[in-house]
């Protein structure tokens, strides 16, 4: 049986680095960031693109739950609203899979010092900050597993959701 894991949690928690150690730690394992599937410029968010990013999602997480070699497929998003995560399962062939549903947290001071080192080497820009805190509380609202990253390395964050 293929296990799909929809890992979640707001910019910054680490999601992409936990995942891509995920990856190398399962067998047959693809990863998909949701986010690669808007990457444009400029980024615009509005009711056709959110349409489209979903139907991308969706049309690549169905492609590798139909492939046979893959027995894990690991993707990630911000999905902090579980109408989100609810729209991408009724969305998937998933009926003969395991679903893990996770959700990546951390303390405020936490996120707030990956962001800042984040911002300062240029990979995110100062509004992130602005963003991404208000939005870590709504995790523990969703119908998913919290996984506190407090002071976890990807790697730690990964053997933890392997363990799922």
């Amino acid at each position: 049986m293929k296990t799909l894991y929809l890992v979640g949690g707001t910019m910054g928690v680490g999601k992409t680095a936990a995942c891509r150690a995920l990856r190398t730690m399962l067998p047959n394992a693809v990863f998909l960031d949701g986010d690669w599937c808007w990457d444009m410029h400029p980024f615009v968010v509005n009711g056709e693109t959110k349409a489209m990013v979903l139907d991308n999602i969706t049309h690549l997480l169905n492609n590798f739950l139909h492939c046979s070699h893959l027995e894990h497929i690991i993707f990630c998003w911000v999905m902090h609203e579980q109408s989100i995560i609810d729209d991408i399962l009724a969305r998937l062939d998933a009926e003969n899979c395991r679903v893990v549903p996770v959700s990546l947290v951390c303390s405020e001071d936490a996120l707030r010092s990956r962001l800042r080192s984040d911002i300062a080497k240029g990979v995110r820009q100062p509004d992130i900050l602005d963003q991404s805190i208000p939005r870590l509380s709504l995790y523990e609202s969703l119908n998913t597993i919290k996984l506190n990253t407090t002071g976890l390395t990807a790697e730690e964050a990964a053997a933890s959701i392997a363990r799922l």
